[in-house]
């Protein structure tokens, strides 16, 4: 089974190229290699290599730089999926897409559904709705797209890596507490996604670890663990502090927890409490990680 991941060197992507299961032929490549909104360098690297499934990782992922480049923002976010989803209609590819809970406004106090109406906040969260929006036209309910939140891992830049650094450098830290979603390690939403290709999943599905958490609660568990892991060497005091002391060009959603109900049960497990995620990805990163 030949495979292409687009978004190679983002976190989802290498852990994607990590996690491959035997028998998947993986072709990945990054924007230094390929640009996704160059739709004659896409279709020629499809025709070049012929893939069975396509994988979308790319994205425009700057959610406070994107107020100001949303032209740039929803060319990646929107036109670059729809190069992809055009090539897997025309090749009979089975494509894969990733999306996110920007794509909801956070005003709800239940886990957002896949079918729950979306109304994005910032401009990136509408490029990445158009970009849902592109797919759905072009492919109907043969495609599959994959919402997931709070991303981190050993690799890149996350607000995990962030706060061990900040933690190291400094003796106290304000957390903004009143956002709450989920946490989500890339290495298991990648295992997630292959187990979502092998069952053949089509149409909108949800994927984060389990549990919930304020960013403040996450840094309180990432000094706990850094800790106990010799990755800290001594706390800091972490003050809970209101998103209004924290402002950013884009908004951020109070509320963006997903519900995974149905993914867990096509896939047949679920996922490990982000905590239990956050303790494994951090055995995977050095004292200078």
């Amino acid at each position: 089974m030949k495979v292409l991941i687009i978004g190679a060197d983002g976190q989802v992507g290498r852990e994607l190229r990590e996690t491959a299961p035997l028998g998947m032929e993986v072709t990945a490549v990054g924007h230094g290699t390929l640009d996704i909104t160059n739709a004659p360098a896409l279709r020629q690297m499809v025709l070049e290599f012929q893939p069975q499934i396509l994988i979308n990782a790319a994205a425009y992922t700057a959610v406070d730089k994107a107020e100001q480049e949303r032209e740039i923002a929803f060319t990646v976010n929107a036109e670059g999926p729809a190069h992809l989803a055009v090539l897997a209609q025309e090749n009979r590819i089975r494509f894969v897409h990733l999306s996110t809970d920007f794509i909801f406004d956070g005003q709800q106090s239940r886990p957002y559904r896949p079918e729950a109406p979306p109304n994005p906040l910032g401009v990136y969260g509408a490029s990445k709705q158009a970009g849902e929006q592109r797919v759905r036209e072009i492919l109907g309910q043969e495609a599959l797209i994959v919402r997931t939140a709070w991303v981190y891992s050993a690799f890149g830049h996350n607000f995990v890596k962030t706060m061990l650094r900040l933690m190291r450098e400094r003796d106290t830290l304000n957390v903004v507490a009143d956002q709450v979603g989920t946490p989500t390690w890339a290495k298991g939403l990648a295992s997630a996604l292959w187990k979502m290709v092998e069952l053949r999943l089509t149409g909108t599905h949800h994927w984060t670890d389990a549990g919930v958490a304020s960013w403040y609660d996450f840094a309180q568990a990432i000094q706990e663990e850094g800790l106990n892991r010799g990755l800290l060497l001594h706390p800091v005091a972490l003050h809970p502090i209101p998103t209004t002391l924290y402002p950013t060009p884009a908004q951020r959603p109070a509320f963006s927890v997903l519900d995974k109900t149905d993914t867990w049960q096509a896939l047949g497990y679920t996922a490990d409490h982000w905590r239990v995620a956050l303790c494994k990805m951090l055995q995977r990163v050095g004292r200078h990680g």
